[in-house]
């Protein structure tokens, strides 16, 4: 698959299949991440890979009680270092290199902003010390939704300065 082909086919899935990642395409997954770039290649982040079902379960009140949380087959938790220059921005490429390989093998991810830190903190035993930026669900897609209107390019994009047509 191409990357533009990734990058079209992927959508943000709320419906899994209950099936389980191997081992394999869960270290595949995670080394797409490691890959991605950082600033200064200090990579100043982390991750919680969740795939205990029962652990599953108690993040979801701590992730505005989406049901699809205790559904996919891996939840991940990004940790950053606080104060670390770009670390948010870090840990964000590194989970988009893992949703666009998660595509590549079949899988669905969806980004996860609202959500309790502090409640998963608690389940997670992860610091007081550390920032929890964004959270993203994996899996086995049972549903796959329709793609999304996005808006043109000349209401995105400027060129040389602000308002120059691209």
């Amino acid at each position: 698959m191409h990357v533009m082909d990734a990058v079209r086919a992927r959508r943000s899935v709320r419906k899994y299949e209950s099936k389980q990642l191997p081992d394999g395409v869960l270290s595949d997954l995670l080394e797409a991440a490691r890959l991605a770039p950082s600033s200064n290649n200090k990579q100043r982040w982390s991750m919680v890979v969740v795939t205990d079902e029962t652990v599953k379960r108690k993040l979801v009140p701590a992730s505005g009680n989406q049901k699809f949380v205790g559904e996919c087959s891996a939840y991940i938790v990004a940790v950053c270092d606080p104060g670390a220059s770009y670390s948010a921005v870090d840990i964000a490429i590194a989970l988009d290199h893992l949703s666009l390989r998660a595509v590549e093998l079949g899988l669905g991810t969806c980004w996860i902003g609202f959500f309790e830190p502090d409640k998963i903190r608690q389940v997670l035993g992860i610091p007081a010390d550390r920032d929890i930026p964004i959270c993203m669900t994996v899996g086995y897609p049972s549903a796959v939704p329709a793609a999304r209107n996005r808006k043109t390019p000349s209401e995105l994009f400027h060129r040389d300065r602000w308002g120059g047509p691209v």
